[in-house]
């Protein structure tokens, strides 16, 4: 392979001279964490106190804007890099902490160990922590610069090594790039898992011209954020895959499709793409190769359907989201009848790290079927709520416990839900399960894009299935009638035995209904609407008993199957505190100045109970609420 060609390696060379203008070892380097879960926690405004503080002392440090790290649960997040000191990673940052920072450790000799997330290392130009104890669990490949380098500056991605694959690419033949991604053993990260070199094959094989490519970011699971973060964070290393793969099918044309509802991804990526055209790395005659390749952006409206690549195709074409049918695939017959390559953020940004490392490299890491790493969002009863990539085939448990830090209050684990709102509930004896694309489907779950909810034991099943079938119930775009129709009558089902109306017989009914659901329905949406409910009657098919034959709800979760209570020998007289929380006003004193709750006011919102100090413990919860209440040493 030949060094880079000379128009690749100025650019190189002026990105490295911009970058050793603040990294220098001359002055600080403070580093701000500004994307949307950073944004949410007050990152901006500890942004503005640093550069205020720094201001008026006259003090000249670097003072940049990054993206997610992954540690959402420690936001706002600092790295501060000060000449002759190992850069420091501190978290929860007030405006108050920030401006302690300021002047104990960047004016100062105070490095604030209090508020540190752990101790960091210097990594080629830019820091990156090294020692936290999840760091062993984890390998970072796509979010190796997410939370590090500023996504609005082109010259610090190529600073760290971006566009060297597509230098490399352009000087590789096609088919050698198709191969090396064949041979990597690369799987679809939008969910379905499917072998990204066939897709390419039959696209590039596709007789139609034009070709597009189109870069899937309509992200729309709830507790789902890990594109988004990509995109906000590190956007050049999505386009510069997309190039590359542009060059592999012989596209001239592409988009990168993603929702308005995330603008800061939006803005950033088009930032980027006005980058790359201005140095040349997209338009016409990239790098001098003669290939003319170039990308727009096109922001989707919401809905969850147009995940699904047809239906996301007719949005571009300004047609209602609805899927099609299929054959023809998208590869042969997409955009405007065209074939139309499409992939996922997440699938696009591991091509230039494979360009870069081969595709032996990539193929070593994770299991036989599922190769690669997976980037997961964790949220939900976790207590280290954020992103995270592993290798494939590592545990749930580790995930869960080692790397997000188990669950939080003493709570006991009882189930995550993987996949989105179409993947399954897993219960606490799958926590050995490894992460991969075919055991989580034998276990009746799947991969999906990424998302893990995570359930603690206040959390009912059968609401949890509920819930979930209720979003995507109102997000089926209707052409499906078992999607349309069937999905209605699960979640009547599911609401009656969260409303105490259930029949033994709905078990039997909603086993039924789902499995027709999945072979009846068109599209993805239709065919994995029906997992949480699956998953549920198989793991936990105790609580729908409990449900429907006893008219009660284990986890005390279900409004109609609860009420609340104040037992008179724990009420303390002099004490008002559920009385002043009352939303509905449906607290009063009786003559003895006993507390007293009138269910017919009661919404149930569960405050008497978070305000009832616990030296008392006089409000409980019950299920069913029939019961009458007897004194009781707890809630």
């Amino acid at each position: 392979m030949p060094e880079a060609n000379a128009a690749f390696q100025q650019i190189k060379n002026d990105a490295l001279d911009h970058v050793q203008r603040f990294y220098d070892g001359s002055k600080p380097v403070i580093m701000v964490g500004t994307a949307t879960c950073g944004r949410a926690a007050g990152a901006l405004e500890v942004l503005g106190v640093i550069r205020k503080a720094l201001d008026k002392e006259h003090v000249d440090a670097a003072v940049l804007e990054v993206g997610c790290m992954g540690h959402c649960y420690a936001e706002p997040l600092v790295i501060i890099n000060k000449p002759g000191h190992p850069a420091m990673a501190y978290g929860y940052v007030t405006p108050e902490i920030a401006q302690r920072l300021v002047r104990d450790y960047v004016i100062g000799e105070d490095p604030s160990l209090e508020f540190t997330l752990g101790a960091l290392e210097e990594n080629d130009l830019i820091p990156s922590i090294y020692d936290l104890p999840r760091y062993s669990y984890e390998q970072h490949i796509i979010l190796t610069n997410c939370g590090y380098i500023d996504p609005e500056d082109i010259r610090q991605y190529i600073a760290k090594g971006g566009y060297e694959a597509l230098d490399r690419a352009l000087r590789m033949q096609p088919q050698e790039i198709v191969d090396e991604v064949r041979e990597s053993g690369l799987r679809g990260r939008g969910g379905a898992g499917f072998p990204t070199w066939q897709k390419w094959e039959a696209c590039r094989d596709a007789p139609s011209k034009p070709r597009y490519v189109i870069c899937n970011g309509d992200e729309g699971d709830p507790g789902a954020f890990m594109d988004r973060a990509i995109l906000e964070s590190d956007p050049h290393q999505v386009i510069e895959g997309m190039v590359i793969a542009a060059y592999a099918v012989g596209a001239r044309y592409g988009y990168i499709y993603v929702r308005a509802e995330y603008p800061l991804a939006v803005r950033r990526v088009q930032i980027a793409l006005r980058q790359a055209r201005s140095l040349g790395l997209l338009g016409r005659n990239i790098l001098g190769s003669g290939f003319n390749f170039d990308i727009k952006l096109f922001q989707g409206s919401g809905a969850f359907v147009c995940g699904e690549e047809t239906a996301l195709i007719a949005s571009i074409e300004g047609k209602p989201g609805i899927p099609r049918y299929r054959p023809p695939f998208p590869a042969v017959s997409g955009l405007h009848g065209k074939p139309t390559l499409i992939d996922n953020v997440k699938t696009l940004a591991y091509l230039p790290q494979i360009i870069n490392n081969g595709s032996e490299w990539f193929a070593g890491i994770g299991t036989e079927g599922s190769r690669g790493t997976a980037v997961f969002a964790l949220a939900g009863k976790v207590i280290n709520t954020g992103l995270t990539e592993v290798p494939m085939g590592t545990t749930l448990r580790q995930i869960i416990f080692d790397i997000g830090g188990g669950i939080p209050n003493g709570k006991r684990f009882k189930a995550v839900q993987i996949g989105g709102p179409s993947g399954g509930c897993l219960p606490e004896a799958a926590l050995d399960l490894p992460v991969d694309f075919d055991s989580l489907s034998e276990a009746g779950a799947m991969m999906g894009s990424g998302g893990m909810v995570v359930l603690d034991e206040d959390d009912c099943m059968v609401e949890v299935a509920r819930y979930f079938l209720e979003f995507t119930q109102r997000e089926s775009c209707g052409k499906c009638t078992m999607c349309r129709l069937g999905t209605k009558h699960m979640l009547e089902m599911l609401t009656d035995i969260t409303q105490g109306r259930g029949r033994v017989e709905d078990m039997e009914t909603l086993q039924e209904l789902a499995e027709d659901i999945k072979a009846g329905s068109l599209c993805g949406l239709g065919k994995t609407a029906p997992n949480p409910i699956l998953t549920t009657l198989k793991y936990f098919r105790d609580e729908y008993e409990a449900h429907i034959k006893e008219k009660r709800c284990p986890a005390l979760m279900c409004h109609d199957l609860i009420a609340y209570y104040i037992l008179p020998d724990k009420c303390e007289r002099s004490c008002d505190a559920c009385v002043g929380t009352c939303t509905v006003e449906a607290i009063s004193s009786n003559r003895k100045g006993i507390k007293v709750i009138d269910q017919e006011k009661c919404v149930k919102c569960n405050t008497c109970l978070d305000a009832c100090p616990p030296q008392y413990n006089a409000v409980i919860r019950l299920s069913p609420p029939e019961l009458v209440p007897a004194s009781k040493d707890k809630k």
